[in-house]
């Protein structure tokens, strides 16, 4: 039986750059007083956070008066309780789309880009303007959207993790990693600064770095492929390591393992975001593969 409750949207956001040189100032008047002493000027933070604030503004007042409605900071994500039926409103850059898509379960996303002369607009595909329609569509129940393969990171202890762009294995400082690496029959160990294991949607990001710098990756999937792929960052070949296995894509269904041979400092985290990790631990082994859920991406 459906819900009786009207349509919730929930509305998600960082603080700007300027809110966050106050928080860490204590006053506005601090703030510009730090940038000046190393020859910069607030105008250009000043002005991006204006078109945040007119961007969550029209976010926010163009949601009909008869739906709840919701704000959460990206800080707060994990702590927030989304609904089955919500619509939400990622207003700001496009890794904040990476950073809910984690905690929902197929509930509809719509970026909302506030700058278009500072962000790219990869996934927050849509101008403030945009949002009374898009609205007015989820009513009619005729919004469409993509699904967006994601990634997952298990342990056979029960920790999970999940990405949408990519989820890095390796050491916390980004010293040298040591680890076994297995895919279907073949195996090596290594000691490499790394590797990480990235969705078609991050192919666009860290993995286009780290590709660059590799003599024959394997190709990066499309953004709404269901493969995977995976690419080690600077394998060291040695009497005790090999550096063979350090590209390839992984087809649904298909798991990379990877084994610590860490003491200490072992880590997996996903999309950029070290302080939600799992600690990787000597003889603790994580399996990368396709993740259960995915991004419902709102498009034209």
């Amino acid at each position: 039986m459906g819900t009786t409750l009207p349509p919730r949207v929930v509305i998600v956001s960082r603080p700007s750059e300027l809110d966050e040189l106050v928080q860490r100032h204590g006053t506005l008047q601090q703030a510009r007083f730090f940038l000046a002493s190393r020859g910069q000027d607030v105008g250009e933070v000043s002005h991006h956070h204006t078109q945040l604030a007119s961007a969550l503004h029209a976010v926010q007042t163009a949601i009909p008066l008869s739906w709840r409605r919701a704000r959460v900071t990206r800080a707060e994500l994990d702590r927030f309780l989304f609904e089955p039926e919500d619509l939400v409103v990622a207003v700001g850059q496009d890794g904040l789309v990476a950073n809910v898509a984690k905690y929902l379960a197929g509930q509809p996303v719509v970026g909302v880009n506030p700058a278009p002369d500072l962000y790219e607009g990869v996934l927050v595909r849509w101008l403030p303007s945009a949002i009374a329609d898009i609205y007015e569509t989820f009513a009619a129940h005729r919004l469409r959207s993509e699904a967006r393969t994601m990634v997952q990171a298990t342990t056979a202890d029960g920790q999970r993790l999940v990405a949408l762009n990519e989820i890095f294995v390796g050491h916390r400082t980004h010293q040298s990693a040591r680890y076994r690496i297995a895919l279907a029959d073949m195996s090596e160990r290594h000691s490499s600064s790394g590797l990480i294991v990235s969705t078609g949607t991050g192919a666009t990001g860290w993995t286009r770095s780290i590709t660059t710098q590799m003599k024959d990756p394997a190709p990066p999937p499309g953004p709404r492929d269901p493969d995977l792929a995976f690419y080690v960052r600077e394998p060291w070949p040695s009497v005790a390591t090999q550096a063979s296995l350090t590209t390839g894509r992984l087809a649904p269904g298909v798991a990379l393992r990877v084994t610590s041979e860490m003491n200490v400092g072992g880590t997996v985290f996903g999309d950029g975001v070290e302080d939600d990790r799992i600690e990787l631990g000597w003889g603790q082994t994580i399996e990368l593969a396709r993740a259960t859920t995915t991004l419902s991406l709102v498009i034209a």
